[in-house]
């Protein structure tokens, strides 16, 4: 195979997809498509771990093809706020940026600030590690709390021993428990249990099992000019004395989705993907297609499905299928995937009693009305964008949380239904994907 080019059983796919596209409207532009694949096809052959020189950022191979630097400042000065601060020599990270904001190149609508760490504690036993994490957990939700242009949304640490409930809502066991700050402050947190008897669970009995752990807050964005949710997901190791590494969510994440934005963490990142096994890439798609299974038939939502199935397909070698789903993103109707989350950070910012500048988030939602005007069509434009009117005014005037819910939730559902439609229309308009899909529905959960 020449140097640049995909393989002739590639070319052929390539064209199939094409050909899909063309008759769904979708602009592909096959040359690009083709190199992109080749791309793909030389990266395969070499290592795993790939260094940008010029940016100071690393990662997968993979993922670095998706990779764009031109919001790394951005990125980098969110990170100040979520990240957390070596301890050496005991406590080590590795910050980076995931999701949409590491596939930059083919998000052209992100909605979020995903980050996700890796946190390395030295300890003489597991129960210290656990004790260190709380402590820095409870430090940098409190250090970030409330700030110029920023507010601590929730906290998830500890899991829920019994079924209970909370404000509310159902919890099972082991559902990650959410602490608001006020939580975090006091220490501790109220649940009914389902006899109706109250419980008190502190910060102290969560550490004990720390489970799946993630900060959110919502950020004033200054170099876009709008709001953000930005989050932190957590994936904490422990290292005994005998060098053993263990994770203290039982489970080590795999490195296929995360660009790490600062090279000096390179040692951590080599020790910890060391302890992955030789399965890890099989074990990943497979937990992938359960989610796809999950999205399409459990909780049917067609943008997750296609999120999920474009990393498949990049791991499993169905370059030419990835390629079609890569081009689905660019479209302005996936703008309405993130109406759907900015509508909630906005709510959440309204509704937090910080001084969340009024005229950003008016010129935010005025964004968003020009995207559902440019996305939709009649009836479907008429209605979302009454909602996101009544949305603007209400932020306008500081209205009460319950003067919005009911707007927030009509955009939200209507964007989604619009998103979900679109992604399964163009999905299953590809016989390649469709088959796969039908596949995947015919498998046992």
């Amino acid at each position: 195979m020449e140097p640049g080019k995909p393989k002739a059983a590639d070319s052929d796919a390539i064209a199939k997809v094409i050909e899909s596209a063309q008759r769904m409207g979708v602009e592909i532009d096959e040359r690009e498509a083709q190199d992109w694949v080749a791309a793909m096809e030389t990266e395969a052959s070499g290592g795993d771990l790939v260094v940008d020189v010029d940016t100071g950022v690393y990662g997968h191979r993979v993922t670095m093809l998706d990779f764009a630097p031109q919001d790394l400042a951005r990125f980098r000065e969110i990170g100040k706020i979520v990240g957390f601060d070596d301890r050496p020599p005991n406590v080590l990270t590795a910050l980076s940026i995931s999701g949409s904001a590491a596939q930059s190149k083919i998000n052209t609508f992100p909605a979020d600030c995903d980050f996700f760490e890796r946190i390395n504690i030295k300890a003489d036993t597991r129960e210290e590690a656990c004790g260190i994490l709380a402590d820095m957990i409870r430090e940098k939700a409190l250090a970030t709390a409330s700030g110029p242009g920023q507010r601590l949304w929730e906290v998830k640490f500890g899991q829920h021993p019994v079924e209970a409930k909370k404000a509310g809502k159902p919890v099972g066991v082991k559902s990650p428990m959410s602490w608001t700050i006020d939580e975090v402050r006091a220490g501790q947190m109220e649940v009914t249990l389902m006899d109706g008897a109250a419980a008190v669970y502190t910060w102290a009995d969560a550490a004990r099992d720390p489970g799946w752990c993630k900060l959110d807050w919502v950020i004033a964005d200054s170099s876009r000019g709008k709001l953000a949710n930005a989050s932190n997901v957590l994936d904490t190791t422990w290292e005994g004395p005998d060098g053993k590494i263990v994770p203290l969510d039982g489970f080590l994440d795999p490195d296929f989705q995360e660009v790490y934005l600062d090279t000096d963490s390179v040692p951590l990142f080599k020790k910890l993907v060391k302890e992955l096994s030789a399965d890890t890439v099989d074990d990943y798609v497979e937990a992938l297609e359960h989610e796809v299974w999950k999205y399409t038939v459990e909780h049917p939502s067609y943008g997750k499905v296609a999120r999920r199935l474009y990393n498949v397909f990049r791991m499993n070698g169905h370059y030419a299928e990835a390629a079609f789903i890569r081009e689905l993103f660019d479209e302005p109707i996936t703008a309405l995937y993130q109406v759907a989350a900015l509508v909630q950070t906005l709510g959440d910012a309204a509704n937090s009693g910080e001084d969340f500048d009024s005229e950003t988030m008016t010129a935010q939602v005025d964004t968003l009305i020009m995207s559902a005007i440019q996305a939709l069509d009649g009836p479907e434009e008429a209605e979302m964008v009454g909602h996101l009117l009544k949305l603007r005014n209400s932020i306008q005037k500081r209205g009460a949380e319950a003067d919005r819910s009911s707007d927030m939730t009509g955009i939200q559902d209507a964007a989604l239904k619009a998103v979900n439609s679109y992604f399964e229309r163009m999905l299953r308009s590809v016989p390649e994907i469709d088959a796969y899909l039908q596949e995947i529905v015919r498998r046992a959960p």
